[in-house]
């Protein structure tokens, strides 16, 4: 049995991000990669829609640039041929301040003939913006 797509896509996007290693990432994506990552773009502009390989590999400089991942837990993974799913907490490093982020993501991947093809992740974005602030949001009580 050979490994799955999606965990040879999990080791090369998380060498993208910690060491700036693009080659394992570049050999895993589609030329026609259609990438979006579903947060707040205007705290954080590497987040959005990319379409092509060279968008996506740029947009992961950006993402190195401004976080690490320190570690990752996945809490539940759903494999089919060709399309991965998997819920993630991953504990992050904030680049510019040091500052430990805690983020819950969920991963919709799908692969053509061992290549990413389509990936869309949502994170939790509520708990993700109160850790930017640094400061909980008060919400009115819902009537």
């Amino acid at each position: 049995m050979t490994e799955h797509s999606l965990w040879r896509f999990s080791r090369a996007l998380h060498l993208a991000i910690n060491e700036g290693e693009l080659e394992q990432l570049n050999a895993i994506l589609d030329e026609e990669v259609d990438w979006a990552i579903y947060g707040p773009i205007d705290m954080f502009p590497f987040l959005g829609a990319r379409r092509g390989k060279e968008a996506v590999l740029e947009v992961c400089r950006q993402i190195a640039d401004n976080i690490s991942i320190r570690r990752f837990d996945r809490e539940s993974v759903m494999l089919g041929e060709e399309q991965a799913s998997s819920l993630v907490r991953y504990s992050l490093i904030a680049a510019d301040s040091s500052k430990p982020i805690s983020v819950r993501a969920a991963y919709f991947t799908q692969f053509k003939r061992g290549r990413l093809s389509c990936m869309r992740m949502v994170l939790d974005t509520f708990d993700l913006v109160e850790q930017a602030l640094g400061h909980p949001i008060h919400l009115p009580a819902a009537v």
